[in-house]
């Protein structure tokens, strides 16, 4: 099996080497030997230090390595839409089998790349796409074909699991934590894509696509990043017996005509420490699901990195490999159900509100009648001595309240109402709690 390998970076020099260091068991498995036809790169003369490999092979045609006759799998390692994207559907329209990590690309235009494998005949494979070395997607896509998921609940993305993990180990702030981060190789020179939650969007989309059988797009896919998380907010979840975590939802649920529908959503929340996402620390992924005959899963492990994401490239290799030497193609793309995606603010949620009130007879009263004019319940009230900027004057005071499940829209306009009242200084912090009741 001739493979052209497209990008030679951190993920794809792994792959070199995992390719010579297990040559021999993969073609055991296989039933054939894996080759490596071309390496397409932007530079060649690069230095690549001692990957085991020969120089003749690099070139900066990457279309052109693709269309050549001998190429039977295309792995692709490069990332980003375009050129990627021209790149693969023409490696699926030309019947030759895909392997990526592209998860911007799949989240961006997936249906792309699908409708050009079944028009070509071969296997699109994304294993590494999503949560690194831990194998999610196929049992999504096969192990759980003959279940019904209701819901996804991931922690997808390691640098931000870092950022939150460090933040309620240390009482650090938010740019203390990226700071450490960032010196240890988590946090990219630009941690944006992270952060701002777009890395994990992408991956939701995904994970919401095959769960669901439907065509999810990262348009689809509500998202917040972390950047607001204070350290404050973190002191509270300690307090409550909660930790904070940006976490990727992917839910199951009914409109309100009772049709069927689906809510794909990525935000910091707080979640109880008895969850089993809870303990999920340092740089680590893992992913929550929920499905009617199977009960709960969870899946765990190392999210990225390069021998990690190669590791599930490889994987992919070997399933694509197998099938075209069986003459077989994989099951091609689950999208019969369609089901259209639900506005965040028909979502069903809870808030976490921490107010700076004025400290006087009434003021109670007056934020439960907002909250009672937009049918949300209170669960619980805290209510203490102002910090920060009015700590000590005697005049103001912190309020904290969580809610009972409402819908995000009801939630919303609760705080915005809370905004305009003269007894509320400032709302200091809003988030969202999952895993309660």
């Amino acid at each position: 099996m001739r493979l052209a390998l497209l990008g030679c970076g951190t993920v794809g020099s792994e792959v070199v080497r995992l390719l010579h260091e297990q040559s021999a068991d993969l073609a055991a498995r296989i039933g054939a030997p894996l080759e490596i036809a071309g390496i397409a790169v932007r530079r060649i003369g690069r230095d690549r230090g001692d990957l085991p490999v020969d120089p003749a092979l690099f070139t900066t045609d990457a279309l052109g390595l693709i269309k050549r006759d001998d190429v039977d799998v295309v792995v692709e390692v490069v990332g980003g839409i375009e050129p990627a994207r021209g790149w693969l559907v023409e490696a699926l329209r030309a019947g030759k089998s895909v392997v990526t990590a592209n998860k911007a690309l799949l989240a961006e235009d997936g249906g792309a790349l699908h409708d050009a494998a079944a028009e070509g005949g071969g296997d699109l494979y994304y294993e590494a796409a999503v949560a690194g070395a831990i194998p999610l997607l196929r049992p999504l896509r096969e192990s759980l074909h003959g279940d019904r998921i209701t819901r996804v609940t991931g922690i997808v993305n390691g640098t931000t699991n870092f950022i939150l993990s460090a933040m309620d180990a240390t009482g650090a702030g938010f740019a203390e934590a990226l700071e450490e981060a960032t010196e240890l190789g988590y946090a990219e020179a630009d941690p944006t894509a992270d952060v701002e939650g777009f890395d994990a969007a992408a991956k939701a989309a995904i994970l919401a696509s095959l769960a669901f059988h439907s065509r999810v797009g990262a348009a689809d896919v509500h998202r917040e990043g972390i950047t607001e998380v204070t350290a404050a907010d973190v002191a509270s979840a300690k307090a409550m017996g909660c930790t904070i975590k940006l976490l990727c939802i992917a839910a199951r649920g009914a409109d309100a005509d009772g049709r069927e529908t689906v809510s794909v959503r990525v935000h910091p929340a707080m979640i109880p420490r008895t969850h089993p996402l809870a303990s999920v620390g340092d740089a680590f992924n893992a992913v929550f699901v929920e499905a009617e005959a199977a009960g709960q899963l969870m899946f765990y492990g190392r999210g990225a990195g390069g021998a990690p994401t190669a590791s599930a490239v490889l994987g992919d290799v070997v399933a694509v490999s197998r099938n075209r030497l069986a003459g077989v193609r994989a099951a091609s793309e689950s999208a019969y159900a369609d089901l259209p995606v639900r506005p965040m603010g028909e979502a069903l949620t809870r808030y976490h509100i921490s107010l700076d009130v004025a400290d006087r007879p009434g003021v109670l009263a007056a934020v439960a009648g907002v909250f009672a004019r937009h049918d949300v319940s209170i669960a619980t009230v805290r209510q203490g001595p102002a910090g920060g900027a009015t700590a000590g004057r005697g005049e103001d005071a912190d309020l904290v309240i969580v809610t009972h499940v409402a819908p995000d829209a009801a939630l919303a306009a609760t705080v915005q109402e809370l905004r305009g009242l003269d007894i509320v200084r400032s709302v200091a912090s809003v988030l969202r709690v999952e895993g309660g009741t």
